[in-house]
């Protein structure tokens, strides 16, 4: 298990339980990549943990869906009374957001975090009541998946065909305590569904030609672990310098110059960021005693739109020293792969100073460096 002040985990972890330092509950999420992926009951193995040192732990609201296995691991917990809504002639139950208020338990276990409310409750979504029951000092441990998110709505529906209704604020995930990822292959959650594990048998057939076709199923895997991995690092990009931490992704910093191929570099770093995924950030370096021509500002400022047209950030440090500052940029913003282009000094101008690759890697320790052949030209 990380521990940070957002906790991220793929495999096992330990039930570790603190109570809150402030008035304001903690909140673990729960999180996969489909129905059936084991969230449930993943919850409910840690909160038996939890149980056995002592922590008084309610069920507020638990779905088991038909599901053998998940019933009986709850058996043993307190479940609090739902709250009944007569519709018509039918009865429908909510989670009894005052019972658990009431009953003041050190952590309340709550099924389902998009679910929306019956019409007519005071709040629309089961995460509103989340949010009432945090703010009066419980703990709360809840489940969701990944394609509830409401910024990955369209991306979801674009990949599965299906646009899911029931959604959460991505603030949710930022404002957790811990998330976990219960992350399982797809052919699991292919067997699970065959085994009737997930769904009644009349819906196996039409779930596996519809969501739970493979390539579905692998996309939204890649979705869950992306869509958290990135919720790490922006955790993280708030630590110390001795907190420091290592990159989840790949970030490619692409040094321009007032050189013509610095256009080059940028298509070059575009095509690996592409590749990897991972963020551009282009960076020049401006010396304090130099200034610059009408036609040298001018195609920095071109390097700059390049690199927004390539949906990279464009960074500007004034520095007599080029390589300390690319060292710098590199360590502030956690980047892993500099481009840079072949050195445009002379034999006795490298003999005599070095070049910037060689005093880079005496800075750079863990980043790799790619050094693009180039003409010897200026702009």
């Amino acid at each position: 298990m990380i521990s940070k002040d957002k906790l991220i985990e793929q495999s096992a972890s330990s039930a570790s339980y603190e109570p809150p330092i402030s008035s304001r509950g903690k909140h673990r999420m729960y999180i996969g990549m489909a129905p059936g992926a084991g969230k449930t009951y993943r919850m409910l193995q840690e909160a038996h943990k939890l149980r056995t040192q002592g922590i008084d732990v309610v069920i507020g609201l638990l779905e088991t869906h038909g599901r053998q296995e998940t019933a009986e691991v709850a058996e043993e917990l307190e479940t609090l009374p739902l709250l009944k809504i007569q519709q018509d002639n039918t009865t429908l139950t909510e989670m009894d957001t005052d019972a658990v208020l009431a009953r003041q338990p050190q952590l309340v276990l709550v099924d389902e975090l998009a679910h929306t409310n019956v019409s007519g409750l005071p709040r629309e979504k089961r995460y509103q009541d989340v949010e009432i029951i945090l703010a009066a000092g419980i703990n709360v441990f809840s489940t969701v998946n990944i394609q509830h998110l409401e910024s990955l709505n369209d991306l979801v529906a674009k990949i599965t065909g299906v646009v899911v209704r029931e959604r959460i604020p991505d603030r949710l995930l930022d404002e957790a305590d811990e998330v976990v990822i219960v992350d399982v292959t797809p052919e699991t959650i292919k067997e699970r569904l065959i085994e009737g594990k997930i769904y009644a048998p009349e819906k196996i057939e039409q779930s596996l030609q519809n969501f739970f076709q493979r390539r579905n199923l692998v996309a939204l895997r890649e979705l869950a672990l992306r869509e958290v991995a990135d919720n790490l690092e922006q955790a993280a990009e708030s630590l110390t310098p001795s907190d420091r931490y290592c990159s989840v992704h790949e970030r490619v910093l692409v040094c321009v110059s007032t050189y013509a191929n610095s256009s080059q570099l940028l298509r070059r770093g575009a095509r690996l960021a592409s590749q990897m995924r991972s963020r551009l950030y282009a960076l020049y370096v401006a010396h304090p005693e130099r200034f610059l021509t009408k036609d040298e500002s001018l195609y920095i400022e071109m390097c700059k739109q390049f690199c927004q047209q390539f949906g990279g950030e464009f960074l500007r440090v004034t520095s007599s020293n080029t390589p300390k500052a690319i060292a710098d940029t590199a360590f502030k913003y956690h980047i892993t792969q500099v481009v840079l282009g072949q050195s445009q000094k002379s034999r006795w101008q490298l003999l005599l100073r070095g070049s910037t690759v060689q005093q880079l890697t005496r800075y750079l320790t863990d980043v790799d460096l790619h050094i693009i052949a180039t003409q010897k030209s200026r702009s």
